[in-house]
């Protein structure tokens, strides 16, 4: 495999806890490569080391060769890598645009004024408004994003990422907290993002039917380490995947 995005031995410990520990992993371009686990495994921190929210203690974070490892966060997000959070993470008394607007400031390095004119405010603009339209949120540009639902608060929430033009996208528990109803929509905009290849994706979710119809390898994190990494069908059949997560599923 030719690696886009990649870790080699990473690792994060806190004091004597270790929560993730010496994880390789290789992402090709284009790859959806989904990242699951039981409760506590590491997904959250790992992702964190990935995208600059914490230093590792052990170990490299490469794009394309380059070496990301310790960069600040915001220049991770320039080089092309963005995310979204387990927790929803938005601006309640601003608009569904304007959330959009302030994540794509943070692609362009610079200062950047947030009210006014100009070509820079036109950009962000157009990049908000572009992002909103792939996610079905165009129509709702102008609402407060406090007012919106919870599933179109998560779908916001990609679109914010979505807004800072990566090519590498992190999603941390995407239909986390979602209605049946709301999970198919979600995935349905997923599937219609991800199908010309253009995104290189590593999605965390709970729901192993979302994992299952989007990914097209999984990685298995039990205590930290990775315990499987391969093929949908594979890592299904794993008897360790099975005892560690997924509870003997046939």
């Amino acid at each position: 495999m030719n690696a886009f995005f990649e870790c080699r031995g990473l690792g994060r410990s806190f004091g004597a806890l270790v929560a993730v520990a010496d994880v390789t992993l290789q992402v090709a371009k284009g790859e959806v490569r989904a990242v699951i686990g039981p409760n506590g495994a590491g997904k959250t921190t790992f992702f964190n080391l990935l995208t600059g929210v914490l230093k590792p203690t052990t170990g490299r974070v490469l794009r394309d060769g380059a070496d990301l490892t310790g960069r600040p966060v915001e220049e991770i997000v320039q080089r092309g890598i963005s995310r979204t959070f387990q927790l929803t993470a938005l601006f309640p008394g601003l608009s569904a645009l304007e959330n959009c607007r302030l994540a794509a400031q943070a692609r362009r390095p610079g200062r950047w004024r947030f009210l006014g004119g100009g070509p820079l405010f036109a950009e962000t603009r157009r990049m908000a408004t572009e992002a909103l339209e792939r996610v079905g949120l165009a129509d709702l540009a102008d609402t407060p994003a406090g007012l919106l639902s919870h599933g179109d608060q998560r779908l916001l929430e990609v679109a914010m990422a979505l807004a800072q033009r990566p090519d590498i996208l992190l999603l941390d528990e995407p239909t986390q907290g979602l209605s049946i109803e709301e999970t198919e929509r979600t995935v349905q905009v997923l599937r219609e993002l991800l199908a010309d290849g253009d995104l290189t994706v590593l999605l965390v979710e709970h729901d192993m039917e979302v994992v299952f119809r989007l990914a097209h390898r999984i990685a298995v994190l039990h205590r930290g380490r990775l315990i499987a990494d391969g093929v949908p069908e594979a890592v299904r059949a794993d008897p360790a995947v099975q005892d560690a997560y997924l509870g003997g599923l046939d």
